[in-house]
């Protein structure tokens, strides 16, 4: 993502799971959505196997000022709930961003 930096204009919040067993593939996009002989899935925010602190940690790191979207697509959740469970992640993620280097001086 560094090396990308200075071409970083707007970031989406967007999770996935795996639910790989050796007869599920990642390249299953033949199948619908929400189909369990899938490999994976779109869910939720925060519900899937996404590191968010660590692309937080490094948009910060790179200076990233832009918005986060939530992009939601989870066939398992109705999307007025799932709108509002995904919503205090990213105010979590926003919230835990230092406004100062911890040893800087105020």
């Amino acid at each position: 993502m560094a090396e990308f930096a200075e071409r970083i204009y707007h970031v989406h919040v967007k999770d996935s799971k795996r639910h790989l067993n050796g007869r599920r593939s990642i390249l299953a996009s033949h199948l619908n959505f929400g189909e369990a002989e899938r490999g994976w899935d779109f869910v939720s925010p925060g519900h899937g196997d996404v590191d968010f602190e660590s692309i937080i940690r490094t948009l910060n790191r790179i200076g990233y000022q832009g918005p986060l979207s939530i992009e939601w697509e989870d066939s398992g959740m109705d999307r007025e709930y799932g709108a509002q469970d995904a919503l205090p992640l990213c105010a979590a993620l926003i919230s835990h961003l230092p406004m100062l280097p911890f040893d800087a001086r105020p």
